[in-house]
């Protein structure tokens, strides 16, 4: 008998096939996805490969129209081609009814990306009916450059490469290395994620149970708010990268036992020991990847996860110390759950019940409000406060050790929309006063493109319209009430027991002076104000239907000591810094001032 197949760089923990207790898991589980609304309807399906299809028409069109403006022989153009291909979560078929398809348009050497931004916009806008387009926003200035499009109602984010050939008339095969020679880092990453996406499919043994173990710890990861590279946690391809590793140590096990090893395994991992899917392939091409030992800033890694596709990468590397230990309790509680739901029979739906971040797991928060008066220019502004939140965490985490446990930032941003009559308006709005917030718009907790919002804040912004220099780009005069816009970042602080003070005011004088530093910061424009606040003042809307608020415990009689008043005590939360402004602070703040800690 022929040995069986070794999946991955170790042999696997078991090959048994799955049980009858396991495959009635099985059911259940699909049962509960699809209560989740977790799958696509096949007419959604249909309706995407439409669009892709149409995608990749007009891209032939366009590397025809540039060959022939650049004077190609009509022979060279009979065969250039150009081809389209998907990935993350579309590619990796874990995708559901609202999932964005990520998409890459390859053609041949005679096309730039100049030309790809210059022309596409026009041909995408002249090839649909008046109203198929909802949305198209072309970013160029970026690390990946993209154009973001809604069509027929589906989210498309496209990102364009030049390859160093010719002729593209023939499936490329994105999987050969040689393809990469020549490329710029652009290019590179751009192709990546199909190259990355597409050998994590080969290198699992049953794609149909690893599409369904990642559809669950996805879906886990998300209602649990650990899920996102922006704030410190595992993003898609990471959890893939997990996911495929565990049914490489399970190859004949069923997404059931799957999810339960995976919180078993993952959770007991040798950290800062690597997860791989293979061993380090050879390349003669000289590209930089992760290295721990050549690299300073790699070694300072806390749970790499690397890409099984030159070049290897770590696809944790926003991994803190406090993300890392919030993703432990979250591992053990699941593990947890699994194990009633083998013994006891308890529902699947518990293991998807929604985080406690808000309701009960802290008592202080720290809240990161951002404001503009122009949407364009907050967007960039909230993006880029955004991307640097781990800077504040990282500085909170080391400013006062005896008193931080733990730092957990909440995965997703709240957008409000605000109506201010007067300066006083204003300046309680960027405070982060509610009170003026407009009644018709609706709260929405959102990662916004955090990725792509935080890259335009970024880059040098080429092609991009964010701000103008002076304060004024985009912002309408109107007579009445002004608009503005804010973002709330909301940050739990975890206390060890017995702590009584709490100074974090150098970190966030620290991380506001960092933020401002940002070349496209506009005083008239853009305001940043940092407020520590407690778990029974949150505003309402962070909370959902069915959640209770906590509420403010009664006051209980405290004894003096040495002297000391029960109002003494009552300060001491005060020194984080953000409970009370000073005085000489607050005079230097006009009404547009954009740079405060108040509370």
């Amino acid at each position: 008998m022929a040995a069986e197949r070794q999946w991955g760089v170790t042999p696997a923990f078991s090959s048994d096939p799955p049980s009858a207790g396991d495959l009635k898991l099985n059911d259940l589980l699909v049962s509960e996805l699809k209560a989740q609304n977790n799958f696509a309807p096949a007419s959604d399906t249909e309706k995407r490969e439409a669009i892709i299809t149409k995608l990749k028409g007009l891209l032939r069109q366009m590397v025809q129209t540039v060959g022939k403006k650049k004077g190609l022989p009509q022979d060279i153009l009979d065969v250039a081609g150009g081809e389209v291909y998907t990935y993350g979560s579309y590619r990796l078929g874990v995708y559901g009814p609202a999932s964005d398809v990520d998409t890459l348009m390859v053609a041949p050497k005679h096309v730039t990306r100049d030309d790809f931004f210059d022309l596409m916009p026009d041909l995408l806008r002249q090839s649909t009916a008046p109203g198929e387009i909802t949305n198209l926003v072309p970013v160029p200035g970026i690390s990946t450059p993209i154009i973001k499009l809604t069509i027929r109602g589906v989210d498309i984010d496209l990102i364009f490469s030049s390859l160093q050939l010719s002729s593209l008339s023939d499936k490329v095969d994105l999987a050969d290395d040689s393809i990469l020679r020549g490329l710029d880092e652009v290019d590179r990453r751009c192709v990546n994620g199909t190259r990355v996406t597409n050998r994590i499919l080969q290198l699992v043994p049953q794609t149909k149970t690893f599409r369904l173990a990642l559809r669950a710890i996805k879906l886990w990861a998300q209602k649990r708010a650990i899920y996102g590279n922006i704030v410190g946690f595992p993003g898609g391809v990471a959890y893939a990268i997990l996911v495929a590793r565990v049914c490489q140590l399970y190859p004949k096990a069923v997404a059931p036992l799957l999810v339960q090893r995976f919180f078993f395994i993952i959770q007991r991992w040798n950290w800062p020991k690597p997860v791989f899917l293979q061993h380090k392939e050879e390349s003669s091409l000289q590209l930089r990847e992760w290295d721990p030992n050549t690299y300073r800033g790699d070694a300072a890694h806390l749970m790499p996860i690397l890409t099984p596709a030159v070049p290897s990468m770590n696809t944790a590397h926003t991994v803190t110390r406090s993300t890392k230990t919030v993703m432990m309790r979250e591992f053990k509680r699941a593990e947890e759950i699994i194990k009633d739901i083998y013994d006891t029979g308890k529902p699947w739906s518990t293991l998807f019940e929604r985080h406690d971040f808000f309701t009960r797991r802290y008592k202080h928060y720290i809240c990161v409000n951002t404001a503009a008066k122009d949407q364009n220019a907050h967007d960039a502004w909230a993006g880029l406060v955004q991307s640097r939140i781990k800077r504040l965490m990282a500085g909170i985490e080391g400013s006062d050790a005896n008193s931080v446990e733990l730092v957990q930032p909440f995965t997703k941003g709240f957008d409000r929309v605000h109506l201010c009559n007067g300066e006083q308006q204003l300046e309680k709005t960027l405070d982060g006063s509610l009170e003026f917030q407009v009644k018709a718009t609706e709260t929405v907790a959102t990662d916004g493109h955090a990725d792509v919002k935080a890259q335009i804040a970024q880059s040098d912004t080429d092609g991009v319209e964010v701000l103008a220099t002076n304060g004024e780009a985009n912002v309408k005069k109107e007579d009445g009430p002004q608009r503005v816009y804010t973002m709330t970042y909301y940050i739990g602080i975890g206390l060890r027991e017995g702590a009584t003070a709490l100074d974090i005011s150098t970190p966030v004088q620290n991380f506001q002076g960092e933020c401002t530093a940002w070349p496209g910061y506009d005083a008239d424009m853009h305001s940043i104000r940092i407020k520590h606040i407690r778990s029974y003042d949150l505003p309402a809307d962070v909370f959902v239907p069915g959640e209770t608020k906590p509420v403010r415990p009664k006051r209980k009689p405290k004894a003096t000591t040495n002297g000391a008043s029960p109002a003494d005590n009552k300060r001491s939360f005060s020194n984080s810094g953000l409970d009370e402004a000073t005085a000489s602070a607050k005079r230097r703040q006009s009404a547009n001032t954009t740079n405060g800690t108040e509370g």
